[in-house]
């Protein structure tokens, strides 16, 4: 009998095979992406004079003034504001590392991505600077919101303001470079750098990019390790526990397909070792990292003991990275002391009395959906959702109080959360420009004014300005984030402050209004509505996305069905609900998707709130001081989980292509367009 083909074929060890091979094509193919620096221009070529950049290096990072001028002319050609320069001969894993967070093809126009870079040397814009808060003091850089980091930073011209006539606070290079021109500014640790190229990003999102600089060196800076490596990894804003759990866990597979699946898992253990030369090595290649070879022949030693140094540096240390700074530890003290003295009082008082009727239809028919703790923060406090047996509104009962809310939502849009709130919302890009394109079916002409309210630090004004490039758009929310949006240049103009207030000030002014996943966390649903179609022009178009409490999701997941998101989220409005009540004040539904308003996170989400139910954050300033063996625990507990975030990776996938096709998702969007007859008034009975 003739045996089945490829009845040999050990699977495992094809997709780890294919998985590697798919990496390395793809990491040469953006190498290939990343533009070189031309060749320094000489003396006799008459160096012009590069105003308003400045180089910001770490420490003992030289940049030539020819390297200098060759950034500044790339950058002044391709309008570029922000370019962060990678040695020729960058270490091997670094720029590994670097290729798998940045496809360069893409990167510029991606406007909510992450700023990404070598860690060495960066040209920044002095106006991005000054928008970004970056104080330039002297020939440090001490960033605002950033502790102080006192990078280096050189206008790369002589000593002293105005010096052979230079403006003050202007760039001038002079050649060959004077001694004391700060050319050789002392800087700190490339974290400090890659903390700082992160945030620039922000600050000039469609023109930041990345460029080879081939006569920048670094020499044979070794690979970081320990607590170094976590340092530079929390800059980057990821996880260095999760990361070093999953190289272990990685590693541990190679090894195990080698040893026990022959040649297709020695292939495959093979391909990883040699990964390094396959991708850098070779004639014409545009970086030289100059370890190399023994980055390729050591790959998995090396690989081997940063994981395990970065593990024990995570053990020994709390997670946010500000403690490790004297200011920052000072700031966690403060924040743990304010929590000890509020906690003192109970939580009880964050909630006011229980309402015995629905607050959307007035029924008294209630009855109780879920009930569960706060798996947010994993702040004291148990929450009940309630739903109405006539109209089928959930809401929360008894709901928070305006102290409630103010001590619930503190530290998870801003403060200690705002940085992985920060990254959980730009990763939503696809999703942002697909509610900006809903528009496109039912106007001819672009929006003239656009008001995001609950815009929160602006990420979707910024996504969407890819789609409506001609547009103005505003913000308007309740938190900080808006005034540092506007800084930013991702809203116009940025409202501080509660949308009703705001009513007769914006009446009128605006072509559309959008409303995306905010009205399930105001207080009173239907006033927001009212606000809405009175600041509306007539005709004008309000779009409006939520969860969707009818969601299958929701039955199957009961309390760790992320979306009911307690104690933040108030108010779940079905559909038909939100139908009537936009009907009733002079809108017309002209497009309702529920499959593509989809967000793939239900199994995922599940595995995370039931991880932080199981093992909360340790160093959370709102529970007693943590211990070695709890932080040990709570490591532990996520590094078991991985496992499990991938299997709910992989059933999200499945369930977003499901919810694609049959239209149910977990969430759904309203575009409607306010009818030319007058609203009713804010407030006013009906």
């Amino acid at each position: 009998m003739t045996p089945p083909p490829f009845h040999r074929v050990r699977w495992t060890s094809a997709l780890a095979l294919a998985a590697l091979g798919a990496g390395t094509v793809r990491a040469r193919r953006r190498l290939r992406a990343i533009p070189v620096l031309p060749a320094p221009p000489s003396a006799a070529d008459g160096l012009p004079r590069a105003a308003g950049w400045r180089l910001l290096t770490a420490r003992g990072v030289e940049v030539n003034p020819a390297t200098f001028l060759a950034a500044c002319a790339h950058a002044d050609r391709e309008g570029l504001r922000v370019l962060d320069l990678l040695p020729a001969d960058l270490a091997a894993e670094r720029v590994l590392g670097l290729l798998r967070l940045v496809d360069p093809a893409g990167y510029r126009e991606d406007r909510l991505a992450e700023g990404r870079g070598a860690g060495y040397a960066v040209l920044v814009a002095e106006e991005v600077l000054a928008r970004a808060g970056v104080d330039l003091g002297g020939t440090g850089l001490g960033g605002t919101g950033l502790g102080g980091t006192g990078l280096g930073g050189t206008g790369l011209g002589p000593s002293g303001p105005g010096a052979n006539g230079a403006e003050p606070g202007r760039a001038e290079l002079l050649w060959p470079c004077p001694e004391g021109s700060g050319l050789e500014a002392a800087g700190r640790e490339p974290a400090d750098l890659l903390a700082l190229t992160r945030r620039l990003k922000e600050y000039a999102a469609d023109s930041t990019g990345l460029a080879i600089a081939p006569a920048l060196s670094v020499g044979r800076v070794g690979d970081p390790v320990g607590a170094v490596r976590a340092a530079e990894l929390r800059a980057q804003g990821l996880p260095p526990g999760v990361l070093a759990a999953a190289q272990l866990a990685g590693l541990g597979l190679l090894a195990g397909l080698a040893g026990r699946q022959g040649r297709w898992g020695a292939a495959a253990a093979g391909l990883y070792w040699l990964q390094p030369y396959l991708v850098l090595g070779g004639p014409g290649a545009s970086l030289r990292p100059a370890d190399l070879p023994g980055a390729t022949a050591a790959r998995p030693a090396r690989s081997l003991g940063a994981a395990v140094r970065t593990a024990a540096a995570v053990l020994r240390t709390p997670a946010d990275a500000d403690a490790d700074s004297e200011s920052g530890a000072d700031t966690d003290t403060a924040r743990a002391a304010a929590y000890r003295a509020e906690l003192a009082f109970g939580t009880d008082r964050f909630l006011e009395p229980r309402r015995t009727s629905c607050p959307w239809c007035g029924s008294r028919e209630l009855f109780v959906r879920v009930r569960v703790p706060d798996l947010l923060q994993g702040k004291p406090g148990r929450f009940t959702l309630e739903q109405c047996a006539d109209c089928r509104h959930v809401f929360q009962n008894p709901r928070l109080t305006l102290d409630g809310l103010e001590f619930y939502y503190r530290d998870f849009y801003d403060g200690r959360g705002g940085e992985g709130a920060g990254t959980v919302f730009g990763r939503l890009g696809d999703s942002y420009r697909k509610r900006a394109e809903m528009l496109r079916p039912h106007t001819a002409d672009a929006p003239a004014s656009w008001l995001d309210v609950g815009t929160g630090h602006g990420h979707f004004c910024n996504a969407a300005r890819a789609v409506w490039p001609d547009t103005r758009f505003d913000g308007l929310d309740m938190g900080d984030g808006v005034g540092e949006a506007e800084r930013r240049g991702w809203v116009e103009t940025g409202f501080q402050g509660q949308f009703p207030e705001f009513a007769e000030k914006l009446a009128g002014r605006y072509e559309v209004v959008s409303m995306y996943h905010y009205l399930e966390h105001t207080r009173d649903p239907l006033t927001e509505l009212d606000t809405a179609a009175a600041v509306l022009a007539p005709g004008g178009f309000l779009a409006i996305e939520l969860p969707d409490p009818e969601s299958r999701m929701a039955r199957l997941l009961g309390s760790a069905w992320l979306p009911w998101f307690q104690p933040q989220h108030q108010h779940l409005i079905p559909a038909s609900n939100l139908r009537e009540a936009l009907a009733d004040r002079g809108f017309t539904v002209l497009a309702e998707e529920h499959g593509a308003a989809h967000q793939g996170n239900d199994f995922f989400g599940a595995v995370a709130l039931t991880t932080t139910r199981l093992a909360p954050d340790p160093d959370r300033p709102w529970a007693p001081p943590a211990t070695r063996r709890g932080r040990a625990l709570a490591h532990a507990v996520r590094a078991a989980a991985l496992p499990c975030f991938a299997g709910a990776a992989a059933l999200d996938a499945l369930r977003t292509t499901m919810a694609r096709r049959t239209d149910g998702g977990n969430a759904y969007r309203l575009l409607a367009r306010r009818d030319d007859r007058l609203p009713t008034a804010v407030g006013e009975d009906r």
